[in-house]
């Protein structure tokens, strides 16, 4: 398994009760502020301390191909990848709005596009061009993924070294809903059906033939739920690799990591099987309308903030989540206390 696992330790729960204490203390009814003050916790508790800072935040949208595209199972043609990279890397996409709202600088990543982008603003990190159709054939070999985990890992290491205080993970790579729907199941039992939404936008027929070509790629490929490289490698994409590894490196860097949807859900359980203090360093940003969502945030006992009817991907609701997180963490910094205020608390009511 990747070395960065050794580096990553459980969050820091006395500082997170040391937060605890210290929302109690504000001029606010105890609890008052809701889902707000258990983010304001987890981030104590991430970051070791009473005044966690989540500016500047960094994005990283990783991209790439996939071989099951081949099977007619996404509404839009495989070059539609690389198409989307380049509106990333010329700052056109949803994600490049959202970002500079939050003056977030965003890394584009090609961890294994079908047609290499010689794009300015694209790092090129290439594993393979693309993974096998997993109906005939692993995604990719098991060095492969931990290569990709590594790609994931290394952009999370930049980040941290500019200086920045959370991450933002996105992904770009036409049928990784599908790659993501066969992971899910594997990794919970639950059946095709009922984790395969619409993706891209195909129709109700096109969805049966999606379940249809996963559940002969499960039978094909005997993914072993309990060895989550396994799964990652027989199942996933180069793409959800480096989220994966991404995830990992967030936790060893002691960086919150926001979630976005389903496909970024995918990979963070995939992080948690493979270390489960990952999980304490993940804040889930929206729930998703892809079908499969509920189950891999039940599957992380992950309660979303934003609920918004969004399904695009890119790391998108992850960044429109992140204002509550600089909320969360101003809140902690500048709110005046009962006793800095001369406000009565309710102990001496």
């Amino acid at each position: 398994m990747h070395p960065i696992i050794k580096h990553i330790q459980p969050i820091n729960q006395d500082a997170g009760e040391r937060v605890r204490a210290y929302l109690d203390t504000l001029t606010k009814p105890p609890g008052s502020l809701g889902e707000l003050e258990a983010l304001a916790i987890q981030l104590g508790a991430i970051s070791g301390n009473t005044s966690p800072r989540v500016m500047p935040p960094q994005v990283v949208v990783f991209a790439a191909d996939h071989g099951v595209a081949e099977e007619g199972v996404s509404a839009f043609p495989q070059a539609v990848t690389a198409q989307m990279v380049a509106n990333f890397a010329n700052g056109g996409a949803a994600i490049n709005v959202f970002s500079r709202q939050i003056d977030a600088r965003v890394e584009v990543v090609d961890v294994g596009m079908v047609s290499a982008l010689t794009t300015p603003g694209v790092t090129l990190a290439s594993v393979r061009a693309g993974t096998a159709n997993m109906v005939v054939d692993d995604a990719m070999h098991a060095d492969e993924a931990l290569a990709a985990i590594g790609v994931g890992v290394a952009a999370v290491e930049r980040a941290s070294q500019a200086g920045a205080r959370c991450m933002i993970v996105g992904e770009m790579g036409i049928a990784n809903t599908t790659a993501s729907s066969a992971m899910l199941a594997v990794f919970t039992g639950v059946p095709v059906a009922q984790v395969v939404g619409a993706g891209t936008g195909i129709s109700s027929a096109q969805q049966a033939h999606k379940v249809a070509v996963i559940e002969r790629a499960l039978q094909n490929r005997k993914a072993d739920a309990d060895a989550p490289l396994e799964v990652l490698a027989k199942l996933g994409g180069l793409e959800i690799a480096a989220m994966t590894g991404a995830y990992l490196a967030s936790a060893a860097h002691r960086l919150p990591a926001i979630v976005d949807g389903f496909i970024a859900t995918v990979a963070a359980l995939a992080a948690c099987r493979l270390c489960p203090a990952v999980r304490g360093y993940l804040i889930f940003s929206h729930r998703s309308e892809e079908l499969g969502h509920a189950t891999a945030l039940h599957a992380l006992k992950a309660k979303p903030l934003l609920a918004l009817g969004m399904r695009l991907g890119e790391g998108s609701g992850a960044a429109l989540a992140f204002p509550l997180l600089q909320a969360a963490s101003a809140m902690l910094r500048e709110m005046a206390t009962f006793a800095d205020a001369g406000v009565s608390d309710n102990t001496t009511l």
